[in-house]
């Protein structure tokens, strides 16, 4: 339920006694501190608890409470105070309009209903949110491991004080699980962070006039009812309804959107409060002008409070990756500890040793996690990260990189996005017809017409350009001035060149500025060779148009008819149809006893009618270059694009219409209705459903309930949403997320920091976006363009497919790191791999090869391809994990085997005699005989073993190397994509070397269990089994592209 205001049931009551504020009734200031949590009048029941505690704090409140304090803030504020006469605002507030409230009463209030300052809903500890990112998930299990670790170091350093192994696994073990950790929750606390950003927005102090006494306030001590001044400059510190106006303008763009400054008045000119020009917000920067409001709400319950306590209370969606990386840390974690403990129980039937099963239960658990899988996900993350600032893209969550490859629709912000920002004339009406002066074929006019609506747009402006900056481009000047008269300026100096030359030789010696009564702008201008002034006129075009009795067409200056103003009102709703504002200009030479000595007046003691029309233009916030093409390639790629806005619905169609949102061939109810001169209402429902392109206002959408706008997402292919409120932005994330999609939204102001929060990926604008959107987005975009994010789709599609890649790299080892355990107990065979040659493995010569994929290319379909499904598409399928186990590692296997036996047999030791041999093999009293009868001591069997061990460690890294050079690729021959990543040519050359340095490096080797050994004896056996895996991933990718539904793409396409 939302917030209600109720009106004072006890209206004519006489008095008002202060202390009936401190305990038990209910005063009859209905402010919005506290949400009505049911139906009954806030007049008829205490507001507030009664406790000495200030209101909303959230921390204190449970998690239900907060629940359901969420909800309430879901919906959209409701209020009457903007169309209550004044007397009744006067009465409902206790105060007064001209004296504010009494400072003992005030003082009062300030007890009661606490301090006008923003707080944070209750959180998450920050500690237990360490401890989640130190010990759970993937973690846990490689602490178990770590523990393990660490007793069985402390137990065997009692009996063999020279073997190392597990100390040396615990060290690494803590290392990933430090590093991984905290990186982690750096991550969160950023996000944490949020509430200070609304914070910096609320201004210090502000003038408030309390008991007829004007005064400096501390913005936290206003209260409800409060009388505050507003000045040019000044920032609202409340909510306020407005009872003085004298030109206030105030810049509402950060709460709704609006990109011009908006006028505030004494009347309600909407009832929905977030149009209305008599409130102004809390926050908002009053631009020109002055004032005085009463105070209506204040803290949390004004409308940034509003915004702030929805955003920061929101749960961020949790990301696709992260989801799937603790669907495959689930499976992992299962897999590792049954197999392990299955391999344990029977190595213990068998009559092993306990503390040796204990040794090699840690052993294979250690084999069967690829502890590498956290740190190269991150490093993947943050290097495609760095890439993507390379192309205007910040990322703030390394996650939410990859979410951006998967997105499916994008719910984007209109200006400033889509459009350059910028108010730019778009079109201009002379000589009878409309010109696009933004087309390149425009050619300027040379008609007397038109040259008078240049020279009228030159004088009637207060714009100036700033000085030296002759040498910059006219577009990129600096001006002073608002943004219409900014764009005529610019438009006039483009087309003309000499608009300081025009306002040379006509300088103004009268002027009326433009203001919300009159609708326009005036001056009069002499010319020193002529012997009349001229009087031009600038401003609305009906004002304008009522003033004209003539009209300039070509050479020609024409009575203005009946028929002709049908026909300039005609122009005027083409022109507004197509979303762009329109201003009208007139002339007139006055006559001659108005001379540049005559004493003109704001009074008009001078002729205003009569005038001669000369001409239309119209202004448009331009589309930038390059989003046309952008969202036709997210539409080839899938991606649906919504614009969401707080602009007017005919603006927005007429630019979602130009970008391509819209497409030329899908009309929506409002084009039908144009084109058969009736009312969106006449058109009949056949015609409605048979729409694929909708326009839904805002005022449209608060008449819906949830489960329509659920089927208008789904209904219609193409939607635009105009005069959006932050509750409704959040609302439509909601919506499309309910149907399984995953939703980028782009915003820069605080209204859309909520949708921001809430979406799978929020983006923010890096030029024009305030603090507190970047703060509640995962990306930010440092040109504020939207074909920025269609590059970033590309580089989030192109870092899914590399990670998988690298995933698939990294865990083909886990089978021949696993099986030299298995056969050791089974077969009885003396030691294959140690741990420590494990942890090598996985975090040493795998690591720079399965980072270096991260670098590779795109492969040439990236952005034909639609939105991976992520119910069916996983980053970690068991398609690919059958794949790297049962095709892939299982080569790997046998090849690493094949090296060992070899090099063994090399030495003496045919594969028989190693069977059940290892009661002789380690027994430290007697000396064993190999297949040819040679005897070997105890010491010279641990040298061998050493080499076994070297060699199955030498074996596997060359067909690591393969396993790297087959995962360029997903589906085509390498042939296709060739040889360009430099990074992974570095990193097989780094794993050659480290394995070679492990190895052969004195001192070094005998530390991690390694001898050196013969390369020709390694390299005989294992060399054909890494081309077997080249060819057969070969043929297995020209299968697949050949046959994309046959069997090897549904069992081995991963």
């Amino acid at each position: 339920m939302g917030k209600k205001y109720s009106k004072p049931k006890d209206q004519h009551r006489s008095s008002f006694n202060p202390d009936d504020t401190l305990e038990g009734e209910t005063i009859n200031i209905t402010p919005r501190h506290s949400p009505v949590q049911d139906g009954r009048s806030t007049a008829s029941r205490p507001l507030y608890p009664k406790s000495k505690s200030k209101a909303f704090h959230f921390r204190r409140a449970s998690k239900k409470a907060t629940a359901k304090t969420m909800d309430i803030y879901r919906q959209e504020i409701s209020t009457n105070d903007h169309k209550l006469s004044l007397e009744e605002l006067e009465f409902k507030y206790r105060t007064s309009l001209t004296e504010g409230l009494p400072r003992e009463l005030a003082a009062r209030m300030l007890v009661k209903y606490g301090r006008n300052e923003l707080e944070a809903v209750a959180t998450r500890s920050m500690f237990l949110v360490f401890l989640n990112y130190m010990f759970g998930g993937f973690a846990a299990i490689l602490w178990g491991s770590l523990a393990l670790s660490v007793i069985a170091f402390s137990i065997n350093y009692t009996i063999h004080p020279d073997q190392l192994d597990e100390m040396y696994l615990s060290i690494v073990l803590f290392v990933i699980l430090v590093g991984t950790g905290v990186f982690g929750f750096i991550q969160e606390y950023k996000n944490s962070k949020l509430i200070d950003s609304f914070k910096k927005m609320v201004p210090k102090t502000a003038t408030v006039i309390r008991g007829g006494v004007l005064s400096n306030v501390s913005v936290e001590e206003i209260v409800p009812g409060d009388l505050i001044r507003l000045e040019g400059g000044d920032v609202v510190p409340a909510d306020l309804r407005i009872i003085e106006s004298h030109s206030l303008k105030v810049d509402n763009s950060s709460i709704t959107g609006e990109s011009e400054p908006q006028t505030r008045c004494v009347n309600a000119t909407d009832d929905n409060p977030l149009e209305t020009g008599n409130l102004a917000f809390f926050s908002t920067n009053v631009i020109e002008g002055g004032g005085k409001g009463i105070v209506i709400a204040t803290g949390q319950a004004t409308l940034i409070g509003h915004i702030a306590t929805l955003t920061s209370g929101l749960a961020p969606e949790s990301t696709p990756m992260k989801q799937e990386v603790k669907r495959f840390i689930k499976f992992i974690t299962i897999y590792a500890i049954c197999v392990s403990s299955l391999v344990t129980i029977l190595g213990l039937s068998m009559g092993k040793e306990g503390f040796e099963m204990f040794i090699y239960f840690i052993g294979l658990l250690v084999a069967n996690i690829p502890e590498a899988l956290l740190v190269t996900i991150t490093a993947c993350l943050t290097l495609m990260a760095k890439r993507m600032s390379n192309k205007n893209c910040m990322v703030r969550n390394m996650h939410a990189v990859e979410t951006l490859g998967q997105t499916n629709v994008i719910c984007s912000d209109k200006t400033g996005t889509l459009t350059q920002n910028r108010m730019t004339v778009s079109h201009m009406y002379y000589d009878n017809n409309i010109f696009d002066v933004l087309s390149p074929t425009y050619v300027n006019g040379t008609t007397y017409n038109y040259l008078y609506l240049c020279r009228c747009a030159i004088l009637c402006s207060r714009a100036t350009f700033k000085e030296a900056q002759r040498t910059i481009p006219v577009m990129q000047r600096a001006v002073l001035g608002d943004a219409s008269e900014t764009a005529v300026l610019k438009c006039m100096e483009l087309l003309t060149r000499n608009t300081k030359k025009t306002r040379k030789e006509f300088p103004k010696i009268f002027e009326i500025p433009f203001n919300s009564a009159n609708k326009y702008q005036l001056s009069i201008h002499k010319r020193p060779n002529d012997d009349y002034l001229l009087l031009v006129l600038k401003g609305a075009p009906e004002r304008v148009i009522d003033r004209c009795s003539s009209v300039m067409i070509e050479e020609h200056e024409l009575p203005l008819l009946d028929s002709e103003r049908k026909r300039l009102v005609n122009i005027l709703m083409e022109l507004g149809y197509m979303g762009e504002r329109v201003l009208a200009f007139a002339d007139l030479k006055l006559p001659s006893e108005y001379t540049a000595d005559y004493e003109f007046s704001d009074m008009i003691n001078f002729p205003v009618t009569g005038l001669r029309f000369v001409g239309f233009m119209s202004l448009i916030d331009p589309p930038r270059p390059g989003v046309r093409e952008a969202v036709a390639k997210c539409k080839r790629a899938g991606i649906s694009v919504v614009m969401v806005t707080g602009d007017h619905p005919v603006t927005a169609m007429s630019i979602a219409r130009k970008v391509g949102i819209i497409s030329p061939e899908n009309d929506t109810v409002q084009d039908i209705a144009k084109r058969r001169k009736i009312s969106v209402s006449q058109v009949i429902p056949q015609e409605v459903q048979a729409c694929k392109a909708c326009v839904i206002p805002g005022y449209d959408m608060r008449k819906m309930t949830a489960g329509e706008l659920d089927e208008i997402v789904q209904r219609y292919e193409e939607l635009v949403f105009a005069r959006t409120s932050p509750q409704q932005k959040l609302q439509i994330v909601e919506a499309y997320q309910k149907t399984g999609k995953i939703v980028a939204v782009t915003g820069d102001g605080v209204n859309d920091s909520p949708a921001l929060k809430k979406a799978d990926i929020g983006i923010a604008m890096g030029i024009c976006g305030s603090d507190v959107s970047k703060d509640a987005a995962d990306l930010v975009l440092l040109d504020d363009n939207f074909a920025s994010i269609v590059m970033g789709i590309e580089e989030g599609r192109i870092i899914y497919d590399n990670l998988k890649k690298s995933i698939a790299y990294i865990l083909t080892s886990n089978i021949p790191e696993v099986v030299p355990f298995v056969i050791y107990l089974m077969l009885g065979t003396p030691r294959i791999i140690t741990v420590i040659a494990v942890l090598i493995l996985d975090v040493g010569t795998d690591l720079w090869p399965g980072i270096s994929l991260a670098y590779e290319p795109a492969e040439s379909d990236i952005m034909d391809r639609p939105p991976r499904d992520p119910k069916f598409d996983n980053l970690v399928g068991m398609k690919l994990i059958l794949f790297c186990y049962l095709n892939i590692g299982t080569l790997q296997t046998f090849g690493s085997l094949a090296s060992y036996f070899f090099t063994m047999a090399e030495y003496g030791f045919l594969w028989d005699r190693l069977i059940n041999i290892q009661d002789e093999w380690y027994s430290e009293s007697n000396a064993i005989y190999d297949s040819y009868n040679v005897e070997w001591t105890h010491e010279d069997r641990m040298t061998l073993e050493r080499m076994g061990v070297s060699a199955y460690f030498l074996a596997l890294v060359v067909t690591q190397i393969s396993d790297c050079l087959i995962s360029k690729t997903r589906r085509l021959s390498l042939a296709q994509h060739g040889f360009t990543n430099g990074v992974m040519i570095k990193g097989l050359l780094f794993e050659v070397l480290l394995s070679a340095f492990v190895v052969y490096c004195p001192y070094i080797n005998v530390k991690l269990g390694f001898h050196p050994v013969n390369c020709y004896v390694v390299m005989c056996p294992v060399l054909p089994f890494a081309v077997l895996i080249f060819i057969y991933d070969e043929i297995r990718k020209y299968i697949i592209r050949q046959n994309p539904d046959g069997w090897f793409y549904r069992n081995t396409y991963y």
